[in-house]
């Protein structure tokens, strides 16, 4: 039997850039082996694409919503997506 597989695009918008962010959901989706990408983007949030088992795409989003200390989120905005072509999980250039 093979788990459900959820991929999300994650737009996380507040102060969450210069705190770490990026690492931190790094960390947050290596532990949960994790597929995607996470970047800054120019308006000042930050951007990501996630893909895995639904309950780590869960925890991984649960991070989100927090953020690491120092941050402050103010709305986390979901979209279903396509699972990322490549396997791991990288920080992309800020667009």
């Amino acid at each position: 039997m093979s788990e459900d597989i959820t991929a999300l695009r994650v737009h996380v918008h507040g102060f969450v850039q210069g705190v770490g962010f990026r690492d931190f959901l790094v960390m947050a989706a290596g532990q949960n082996k994790l597929d995607g990408w996470v970047r800054n983007r120019a308006d000042g949030s930050v951007e990501a694409l996630v893909s895995g088992p639904t309950k780590a795409v869960e925890i991984f989003v649960s991070n989100a919503t927090h953020g690491p200390r120092g941050a402050k989120v103010t709305a986390v905005d979901l979209h279903n997506s396509e699972s990322p072509a490549e396997k791991g999980f990288i920080r992309r250039p800020s667009l």
